[in-house]
């Protein structure tokens, strides 16, 4: 939920980097549909209780988690560094939408990190 927030908040906002942008919509994109299909596999009951599903969990995870804290601090990054052309309307609008975008980045991250550590948990029972 967290990582839809930050993809309709930075496509709803103007791109003055596109480069930084870029990547934040590449995870939140990619982390999204990733998680999406893991949900609907699992629901499906695909995983057939096998021990590898755990493992492939747990590197999904791992990988969301570290894909989100480096989009995360790129957008915190762009964020502050916008702040100071704050005075013109349009760049006020675009530095809210980010502040948003950069809070739901990183509970998504906290998010995933909370995740990661039960699946990691997980993995290492089974």
């Amino acid at each position: 939920v967290f990582g839809g927030l930050v993809w309709i908040l930075v496509a709803s906002s103007k791109v003055p980097l596109p480069i930084v942008q870029g990547w934040v919509m590449f995870v939140s994109v990619f982390c999204f549909v990733m998680s999406t299909a893991l949900l609907c596999l699992y629901i499906c009951g695909a995983h057939g209780g096998s021990s590898s599903w755990v493992a492939l969990d747990a590197i999904c995870q791992v990988t969301a988690a570290l894909f989100y804290l480096s989009a995360a601090v790129l957008e915190a990054y762009f964020t502050y560094s916008i702040r100071l052309f704050s005075g013109n309307p349009l760049i006020l609008t675009i530095y809210r939408e980010n502040i948003a975008a950069v809070v739901f980045a990183f509970l998504a991250t906290l998010m995933y990190v909370i995740h990661k550590v039960y699946s990691l948990l997980r993995w290492k029972s089974s």
